[in-house]
């Protein structure tokens, strides 16, 4: 199973998660394991919600235009 390293964490987020650890009754790997799997998991909110939008809409298709312009990089100077 592949492992990550996270460096540079704020003591105060790494206090809050064996706290969370400690409550659910897992060690802290397995509390950060569970909040990764979830957070890739979770839907985009933008699909999740024109998914909401259409079981509402009973039936009724929405029109979601398609993107034609193409992402540019930022000029700070």
């Amino acid at each position: 199973m592949p492992s990550i390293i996270v460096r540079g964490l704020d003591e105060s987020v790494k206090r809050q998660l064996a706290a969370q650890a400690r409550e659910h009754g897992r060690s802290m790997e397995a509390e950060v394991r569970e909040i990764l799997t979830k957070a890739a998991r979770r839907p985009h909110i933008g699909i999740a919600l024109l998914e909401a939008a259409r079981d509402a809409g009973e039936g009724v298709e929405l029109c979601v235009p398609e993107r034609g312009d193409v992402a540019r990089v930022a000029d700070f100077e």
